[in-house]
């Protein structure tokens, strides 16, 4: 299933969730260091929300 479709609901776009989760599996980052450097983007989520992307749509 597209991520798109997953990331229906959301008030982020699915290419900030991929990002994201891309960002904690590819580096080894903590989900503070992400909300840090989304921060430094101008893209204000919390390491919670990091957390609960990276469960839904991380590797499983």
């Amino acid at each position: 299933m597209k991520i798109s479709l997953l990331c229906r609901g959301f008030p982020y776009s699915a290419e900030i969730i991929s990002h994201v989760v891309w960002l904690y599996f590819r580096f080894a980052l903590s989900f503070r260091d992400i909300e840090e450097l989304m921060a430094s983007r101008g893209i204000i989520v919390t390491y919670e929300t990091i957390r609960q992307w990276t469960l839904k749509f991380g590797q499983g």
